[in-house]
C-alpha cells in the first residue's frame, strides 16, 4: 500500500460479530490474538498459526484483506491498470496498426471488474486462515488488560478473548487536512477516488505522492483534466531526486498538470456543487482559486488506533500517534506486539506482511527477520517507478564514497520492440567494495523488475555480481544488468 493504502474506515478495531459470536470454549486460552485482517494481521495470524500457536484474527471490517484489499492496493492497480489499456487503446493503438471505432469507457463495468477482484481476494485470505486453522472473529477489538481482548458486535454482543500474546494490526487511515472537508464525493479520500460515479472534467490531488499521483493518473487517463499540487519542489515523497525529475516529465508528457512548492489553504463544495480550491505559493505570494470537479485529498495516512484501549493497558505511543516498539515488535508492554502500519517506518502492504511473519516468530522461537535497508517502493502509473535502498542525497548524507551507473529503456531491445521505453534505471553501489546499496527504476515493469535489486540488496551482491549474471534477450530486465555494468565499468548497448 503503500506501493496505495486508504480508508475511510480503517481495517482492525471495532464492528460486527457475524460468524462467530463467541470467541472460545469457556476456560481455553488463545496463545496469539492479531486485532487488524489486514495485510499485516492475516498475515501474522496464518504464521502463528503454522507454528502451532492456537491463534485468532478480531476483524471489523466485515471482509479480511484491511485497506489494502478493500480500499487500496488491490482496487486501485485494477483501476490502473484497465485505464491504462484504454490510454493504449485511445492513443497508441493507430501507430501501433490497430484501428478502433467506437472506444469508449463503461465507468459502471469498470468498477464492477474492480469489485470482483476485491471479493475474489478477500474470500481467498478467509479460506487461508481457516485452512491453518486460525480463527476468524468479525468484530471490533479492545485491548482491557494485558492478556485480554474485548470484541464488541454491532448488536451490542461481547465475548472476551483470554491470549497470552497481542499483536496490534490496527493499519492507519487517511490523514485529515484542516480546510479540507471530505464528503468522499466531490472532495474525497482515496476512498472515494476508487468508486467515483462518473468521469469528472477537472481535478485537482492534494499531495504528489504515491497515492495521489497513481489514482490522479487513473482519472487523467479516464479523460479528467488533473492537476497535483504539492507543497515541496519534487513529486514522490522518498524518490531519487533525479527518477522524481524524470517521473515528472513523463507524467506530464500524458497530460497531468503539476503545482509544486504550493500550499493548500482549504478546499470546499460550492453552491454549484463543484470545489473551491485556495492555493497559495509555499514561500509566500498571492492567493488563487481553483475550481474543479472533484478534489482528491492526499497527503498521507496515521496510525489508527482508535477505541483501542492503549491508554488502559498503558502502551507508549510516539508523538505521531504511532506504537512504540522494541527489534522485536514488542511494546512496553510485555505480552503486547504491534506490527505495520500503526508502529514507524513506510506504510506499505509487504513491509506489514514481513511484520507480520517475523512478530509470530519472535513469539514461537525467539528469532525473527526483516531487513528494512531492503523493503521495495513500488508507484504503479505508466511507467512504473520502484525504488529500493538509499537514494543518492541519503547516500551522501551518510557520508559514502559511492558510484552511480544509469542505463536508459531508450537503449533496451525489448523496450523498443514494444514501443514502451520511456524511463531509466540508476544504480547506486559503495565505491570501496562495489556493494549494491541503492536502485532506482522508471520504466514498464519496474514493479516487478525491483526485485531483482531487492535480493541483491538482501544478499549482499556487487554491481558486478549482477552484470556477469546472464539475462535472457531480449528482455526488459537486461536493463538492469546493463546499468550494473554501467556501475562497475562501462554498458555495452549504451
Amino acid at each position: 500500500m503503500n506501493t496505495l493504502l486508504a480508508s475511510k474506515t480503517p481495517f482492525a478495531a471495532r464492528a460486527f460479530l457475524a460468524r462467530r459470536t463467541m470467541a472460545s470454549p469457556a476456560g481455553s486460552e488463545y496463545d496469539v490474538v492479531v486485532i487488524g485482517g489486514g495485510p499485516g494481521g492475516y498475515v501474522a495470524a496464518i504464521k502463528a498459526a503454522q507454528l502451532g500457536l492456537k491463534t485468532a484474527c478480531v476483524e471489523g471490517r466485515g471482509a479480511l484483506g484491511g485497506t489494502c484489499l478493500n480500499v487500496g492496493c488491490i482496487p486501485s492497480k485494477s483501476l490502473l491498470h484497465n485505464s491504462h489499456l484504454y490510454h493504449v487503446a485511445h492513443d497508441e493503438f493507430k501507430t501501433r496498426g490497430i484501428e478502433v471505432t467506437g472506444l469508449k469507457v463503461n465507468l459502471q463495468q469498470m468498477m464492477k471488474q474492480k469489485e470482483k477482484s476485491v471479493s475474489g481476494l478477500t474470500r481467498g485470505v478467509e479460506f487461508l486462515l481457516k485452512k491453518n486453522k486460525a480463527d476468524y472473529i468479525k468484530g471490533w477489538g479492545q485491548i482491557t488488560k494485558s492478556n485480554e481482548v474485548v470484541v464488541s458486535g454491532l448488536d451490542g454482543a461481547k465475548s472476551t478473548l483470554k491470549t497470552k500474546n497481542i499483536i496490534i494490526a490496527t493499519g492507519s487511515e487517511p490523514s485529515p487536512f484542516p480546510g479540507v472537508d471530505v464528503d468522499e464525493k466531490v472532495i474525497v479520500t482515496s476512498t472515494g477516488a476508487l468508486s467515483l460515479e462518473k468521469i469528472p472534467e477537472t481535478m485537482i490531488v492534494i499531495g504528489g505522492g504515491v497515492i495521489g499521483l497513481e489514482l490522479g493518473s487513473v482519472w487523467s487517463r479516464l479523460g479528467a483534466k488533473t492537476t497535483v499540487v504539492e507543497y515541496a519542489d519534487a513529486v514522490g515523497a522518498g524518490m531519487d531526486a533525479d527518477m522524481a525529475k524524470l517521473f515528472q516529465k513523463t507524467l506530464q508528457k500524458q497530460g497531468m498538470n503539476f503545482k509544486l512548492g504550493t500550499k493548500v489553504i482549504s478546499a470546499k463544495k460550492n453552491s454549484a456543487g463543484k470545489v473551491d480550491v485556495v492555493v497559495e505559493p509555499a514561500k509566500g505570494g498571492a492567493r488563487e482559486t481553483l475550481t474543479v470537479d472533484v478534489c482528491l485529498l492526499s497527503i498521507g495516512r496515521r496510525p489508527f488506533t482508535q477505541n483501542l484501549g492503549l491508554d488502559a493497558v498503558g502502551v507508549k505511543v510516539d508523538g505521531k500517534g504511532r506504537v512504540i516498539t522494541d527489534a522485536e515488535f514488542k511494546t512496553n508492554v510485555a505480552s503486547i506486539r504491534a506490527i505495520g502500519d500503526v508502529i514507524a517506518g513506510p506504510m506499505l502492504a509487504h513491509k506489514s506482511e514481513e511484520e507480520g511473519i517475523a512478530a509470530a516468530e519472535y513469539i514461537k522461537t525467539g528469532h525473527g527477520h526483516v531487513n528494512y535497508n531492503a523493503i521495495p517502493s513500488v508507484i504503479y502509473t505508466h511507467p512504473e517507478v520502484a525504488w529500493v535502498g538509499l537514494n543518492e542525497a541519503e547516500a551522501k548524507a551518510a557520508g559514502i564514497d559511492y558510484k552511480i551507473g544509469t542505463f536508459p529503456f531508450a537503449a533496451n531491445s525489448r523496450a523498443k520492440t514494444i514501443d514502451d521505453a520511456d524511463g531509466s534505471i540508476k544504480v547506486i553501489t559503495d565505491k570501496k567494495t562495489d556493494k549494491i546499496i541503492g536502485a532506482h527504476i522508471i520504466g514498464p515493469g519496474a514493479g516487478e523488475m525491483i526485485a531483482e535489486a531487492v535480493l541483491a540488496i538482501e544478499y549482499g551482491a556487487s554491481s558486478e555480481d549482477i552484470a556477469r549474471t546472464c539475462h535472457a534477450h531480449p528482455t526488459l530486465s537486461e536493463a538492469f544488468k546493463e546499468a550494473c555494468m554501467a556501475t562497475y565499468d562501462k554498458a555495452i548497448h549504451f
